[in-house]
């Protein structure tokens, strides 16, 4: 049932005016509340009546005072109140369409709508948007919202897109900027199509909109296994990503002595790839392109650094950090820096190669249970085996491990009855992972 009320906050101002689970909000001062944004919009006035439809059909109006800043401390069923609008390309770069069946199924599902990335952090296209979809942004100051933008030029985005309304995104660009929308861009590199000099050309126009555009991410291409019949892509190598790193090094110097941000970035895997070390933590600023991959092997450090002088010096364990090709140097460096603060912890670090999706998918979040299961079965194992929480959905926060869930449908507790060890779940920036072993160590 449309808008209707999942959850009442403790203490909110919706469990104050008796608002109840099952309810369904149809207006708010004579408004109807078509989704998410016209929600947030329409809370911020300080006197509101709203119409609230009981389970049993019978319809109210409540009248009542709040702060202008204050929310009623309602969630809903569906999170934006409306169905979320799916994608009208077909990317030749699509991760989508290079997925094989029996994965979990909302992975199947492209969204390419402007809500979601307001309050989730997805990126959106702008292609399936009209003029007074774009004017709604401007109206709500839907900001920021992340735009992903894969090149400039008009011509070659309506190849990459695969779709004749895909060139016109920096005049769209353009207008949220002049409106003051913050903008988070990202770019998906394919080698000989949009990097090098038209990679540098997309920056160069982006950086005009600076501050409006705060930052560009890019990241390379994934290929998968699965692309019988799909567009004939090229992987960044060794030398292809140091050349990339060092395409860009200039503008990033440019404008670093200009606005004291790189303002473009580029993701961990290419100097994973070219074999480089990541930039200082400074460059980073903040941390702000995480969900990109870019930074999180700068903050591993540095948070493990931090923190080993947490790690307690009266306690034994036993355990098996699991990850990806990308990240296992990185941890095994974490492993023996905490080795060294005690050597009674004894850390195994399990490398996992992507058979599911392909040897070419080398970071961690893209491994699957299946893997994992057929890798380690018959390997020696620690008491606790810990993997990141970027390889699962749902749940995290919970610990149910029933609605922990691997890409490929099978969830932790599985994992757990699979290779007979507890399972447990390090937050995927490593900030929890020295608390982690403390908790689950003996003590002597």
């Amino acid at each position: 049932m449309k808008n209707q009320i999942a959850k009442i906050l403790p203490g909110s101002i919706a469990e104050e005016i008796e608002l109840e689970v099952g309810d369904r909000l149809i207006s708010i001062n004579g408004n109807e509340v078509i989704d998410i944004i016209d929600y947030k919009f329409l809370i911020t006035e300080e006197l509101l009546t709203i119409e609230i439809e009981k389970k049993d059909g019978e319809i109210y109006e409540i009248e009542f005072d709040k702060d202008y800043d204050e929310d009623l401390g309602i969630q809903f069923v569906d999170a934006i109140l409306d169905k979320p609008k799916s994608c009208h390309n077909k990317c030749i770069f699509c991760f989508i369409d290079q997925l094989p069946d029996g994965m979990r199924e909302t992975l199947y599902f492209k969204d390419d709508d402007s809500r979601l990335s307001f309050f989730q952090g997805n990126f959106v296209t702008l292609t399936n948007m009209k003029d007074e979809d774009i004017d709604r942004i401007i109206k709500y100051k839907i900001s920021p919202i992340n735009v992903s933008v894969h090149t400039t030029d008009v011509e070659l985005r309506k190849i990459m897109l695969n779709n004749k309304f895909a060139g016109n995104v920096y005049d769209r660009l353009q207008k949220l900027a002049k409106a003051d929308i913050k903008i988070n861009c990202q770019v998906v590199s394919c080698p000989g199509i949009n990097n090098g000099s038209e990679l540098i050309k997309t920056i160069e126009d982006l950086y005009k909109l600076y501050p409006s555009v705060e930052n560009v991410a890019v990241v390379p291409i994934g290929i998968t296994k699965y692309r019988e019949g799909l567009f004939n892509l090229t992987l960044y190598d060794k030398k292809t990503a140091a050349e990339e790193i060092e395409s860009v090094k200039e503008l990033q110097e440019k404008y670093i002595s200009e606005i004291d941000s790189p303002f473009i970035r580029l993701s961990d895997e290419f100097y994973v790839i070219a074999d480089i070390d990541v930039p200082g933590e400074k460059f980073y600023d903040g941390y702000s392109q995480l969900e990109d991959g870019i930074g999180m092997i700068r903050l591993l450090r540095s948070v493990i650094n931090k923190d080993i002088v947490e790690l307690k010096h009266n306690i034994k364990g036993s355990f098996t950090f699991i990850t990806g090709h990308s990240a296992y140097a990185e941890i095994l460096k974490v492993a023996q820096i905490i080795i060294t603060c005690n050597n009674k912890i004894n850390i195994d670090v399990k490398k996992i190669t992507n058979n599911f999706f392909g040897e070419t998918i080398t970071v961690a979040g893209l491994l699957t249970g299946t893997d994992i299961i057929k890798q380690l079965t018959d390997e020696k194992l620690g008491e606790y085996l810990i993997i990141p929480s970027n390889m699962i959905k749902g749940g995290y926060e919970s610990g149910n491990n029933e609605q922990q869930i691997l890409l490929d449908n099978i969830t932790v507790n599985d994992l757990e009855k699979s290779l007979k060890r507890k399972i447990l779940i390090c937050d995927y920036s490593g900030e929890d992972l020295i608390h982690i072993i403390n908790q689950n160590s003996q003590e002597e």
